[in-house]
């Protein structure tokens, strides 16, 4: 039970990673706010976690307006917040630099880095000493490839979220840290892989498996046991720290 008696904010918590690690926190004694933009999904994965243990909000993490709600929600319902996990996001586009849509550029860093941004921003004054602070970035926000510009750029982006915010707080004791997942077996990660290979699901994964020195995707509870460690004591004197849990593939 390291997470036990803890409150923690999840934001994409309707599906994935943020699902598994909302899942994970519970088991491990924690109560959590889901937010998302699934009302469905949110309300589904909080009456699977128990209306006593999990409750939720539906906000679009680049509406500063509706992040602060979501966090005033939280607050309102817990008293605190004891973690912030910010892990919402979006694929952007697939396509060369040449050809890539500058709207989407846009977006996916709006997702990405302010959306990031705002979380820690307004769940900050909620958090006391001993918190922690999680931002789900990627394998790629430590490395280049093609044909994802956007969603690169937007990785690379919230590891200065990050580094700005763990300077930042920590004299309040709060520590931040990144978290840099390798290829995930959920429907976002099968998105990218197909678009960007114009194969299907199967056939995508497989030929991504063969760039992992690990040969497989992780699954999103494996992740989520990263995010535990992250969230709870067991990493104690870490903050600023980019965590790869990619199988090898930024050896």
């Amino acid at each position: 039970m390291r997470l036990d008696g803890k409150i923690a904010l999840v934001t994409g918590g309707e599906s994935g990673i943020g699902r598994a690690s909302a899942t994970a926190m519970v088991d491990e004694g924690a109560k959590v706010h889901l937010v998302g933009l699934d009302g469905d999904g949110l309300e589904q994965a909080a009456v699977e976690l128990g209306e006593q243990r999990a409750s939720w909000t539906v906000a679009d993490v680049t509406d500063e307006d509706a992040v602060r709600d979501a966090i005033g929600a939280a607050v309102e319902r817990y008293g605190r917040l004891d973690v912030v996990f910010s892990n919402a996001g979006n694929t952007g586009a697939v396509a060369p630099l040449e050809d890539y849509p500058s709207d989407e550029f846009a977006r996916t860093l709006q997702v990405h880095a302010l959306g990031a941004f705002h979380v820690v921003k307004h769940a900050s004054p909620h958090l006391g000493e001993g918190a922690s602070v999680i931002i789900t970035s990627s394998v790629v926000g430590l490395m280049g490839f093609a044909g994802i510009s956007g969603y690169i750029a937007a990785k690379h982006a919230q590891v200065g979220v990050m580094r700005a915010a763990a300077k930042e707080l920590a004299p309040r004791r709060i520590r931040v840290n990144s978290l840099h997942p390798g290829p995930t077996s959920t429907a976002f990660q099968d998105s990218i892989e197909m678009r960007a290979t114009g194969a299907s699901q199967q056939d995508a994964a497989a030929a991504f498996d063969e760039l992992i020195p690990l040969h497989r995707h992780a699954t999103p509870a494996e992740i989520a046991r990263t995010v535990l460690y992250l969230a709870s004591d067991d990493s104690a004197f870490m903050t600023g720290a980019t965590v790869a849990v990619d199988g090898g593939l930024t050896i």
